[in-house]
């Protein structure tokens, strides 16, 4: 299982740096472009400037302009799965600090600008207090993104103006029906940049447990969750190590088995530094 486990953790930072250039919001290196789409670009001079070293916004309305761009960018078909939906673009090295403008969720992957996440494990622990088991949803057939794949209890974006533990809490009732769960703190922050067919995925995933009683069942609010699972955490385990749970998903479900000590000793000692690795350290 090791080998199929590893793959997700490779799938977080499987990008070709080399095929993208950086860009910036003032001096703030904000995210990354594919250097295919420079062309595109440069039909926006009075606010962008673009050259084969980078691209810049210039505008002093950046979140006008950034919405006129957009648009213009989902009709020649760069963007795609358009959400109606707005995104912070914050500095990188500050990811929850002030936001220098603000962007169609969609048009994020293209930016290659940093975006958060709030996942939670929604887990049943036994009489001793260890997990037993891991609810584990599968996402809608109609969603914009990953489609039919298996996915944590809880999990979304953090919408613009949003802390990441607000995101959680209204995802935790769109999702379940938790209208009060009982969240823990933060546990890790888990940095993605790999590409994906809308670009680069560039996002922090904050992971949370949720412990839930034995018992409970979930009840979908948005439409955005196909069903519910209750696995013995061998099995969640076991299909995070597949390929019908994102990678997103897979990550946090593998990180929820290091922390509570749910793997064999020598794979988890292999597996903890990989997962390291992966965890964002923001500079102040």
């Amino acid at each position: 299982m090791t080998g199929s486990l590893w793959s997700a953790l490779t799938a977080a930072r499987q990008f070709d740096a080399s095929a993208r250039l950086p860009f910036s919001i003032g001096r703030v290196v904000v995210g990354s472009l594919a250097r295919v789409h420079l062309p595109a670009l440069r039909a926006w001079p009075g606010e962008l400037a673009v050259s084969d070293l980078g691209v810049s916004l210039t505008s002093s309305d950046r979140d006008a302009a950034l919405a006129r761009i957009n648009a213009r960018l989902r009709s020649q078909g760069l963007i795609h799965a358009w959400r109606d939906e707005l995104f912070d673009i914050a500095d990188p090295k500050r990811p929850t600090g002030a936001a220098l403008a603000r962007t169609e969720r969609a048009a994020a992957r293209f930016w290659g600008t940093l975006t958060l996440g709030a996942h939670g494990n929604g887990y049943v622990a036994d009489s001793h207090g260890r997990p037993s088991h891991l609810w584990i949803a599968r996402r809608s057939l109609r969603k914009a993104t990953d489609p039919g794949l298996h996915d944590n209890l809880v999990g979304g974006g953090v919408g613009a103006g949003q802390t990441v533990a607000q995101a959680l809490r209204r995802e935790a009732f769109e999702e379940a029906g938790l209208t009060d769960p009982p969240v823990s703190a933060c546990q890790r922050v888990i940095r993605l940049q790999r590409d994906v067919s809308q670009g680069l995925q560039f996002e922090d995933l904050h992971v949370f447990d949720i412990r839930l009683p034995a018992g409970w069942q979930p009840h979908n609010q948005d439409g955005e969750v196909h069903s519910f699972a209750c696995l013995p955490v061998a099995a969640a385990i076991t299909l995070a190590a597949g390929a019908t749970m994102t990678v997103d998903a897979a990550l946090v479900t593998l990180d929820f088995a290091l922390r509570h000590t749910l793997l064999p000793a020598e794979q988890a000692a292999a597996l903890q530094p990989k997962l390291q690795a992966l965890v964002a350290m923001p500079k102040d």
